[in-house]
């Protein structure tokens, strides 16, 4: 009876290690993958292409630099004296690390009040939404991953103050991002199931 009862445990261990909705796809560096990995994604990719205009290795590059893909993915901890914790650095969370206002916005303004940051569908719709926004508000082609990262991360008012001019780090990332978009961008037009 003891041989079972092991077994079972060992097998329930197991099984909790396996990929649940929100772990990642195992290639992230290869957009085909992704999306036969995931079929679900790119059925939430092309929705949000027709419905915002956003193409969609422009999402994927931005979710990779959000998320990585992980659905629940949250900002650090923050921590005082480097070992008690103060909460988290911000209330960004899921694919596509909205904040909890930008996202409060997002659900009134597109009557999406079911709508969760951590399913890949309402985050992409959610991105779609924010970079129509940052087309309309500051002029920023949707194609135009660089910029339209600049605009997510620093928020509508802070691209227009050029706030993000200051900030190596995040030219760096913006360059990163536009790097992924073009890759992910040739790798699809060589899928079957993405044309």
């Amino acid at each position: 009876m003891s041989r079972i009862i092991v077994a079972l445990t060992l097998l329930l261990v197991v099984a909790s290690c396996g990929g649940g909705p929100n772990t990642p796809p195992r290639s992230l560096d290869n957009a085909c993958s992704i999306i036969k990995e995931r079929p679900k994604y790119l059925k939430a990719f092309r929705a949000t292409e027709r419905r915002w205009g956003v193409p969609m290795h422009v999402q994927m590059a931005t979710i990779h630099q959000e998320s990585k893909f992980r659905g629940n993915a949250r900002t650090p901890h923050k921590y005082l004296l480097g070992v008690i914790p103060m909460g988290r650095q911000s209330s960004a969370y899921g694919y596509g690390q909205a904040l909890d206002g930008t996202w409060e916005d997002y659900k009134r303004e597109t009557g999406r009040r079911r709508a969760k940051r951590d399913r890949i569908e309402d985050a992409t719709d959610f991105m779609g939404w924010y970079m129509n926004t940052s087309l309309e508000k500051n002029g920023i082609p949707l194609y135009d991953a660089r910029n339209q990262y600049l605009a997510y991360h620093d928020g509508h008012s802070g691209y227009a103050r050029g706030t993000y001019k200051s900030k190596t780090w995040l030219l760096r990332v913006a360059s990163k991002v536009e790097a992924r978009s073009q890759t992910y961008q040739a790798q699809l037009a060589t899928c079957r199931r993405a044309r």
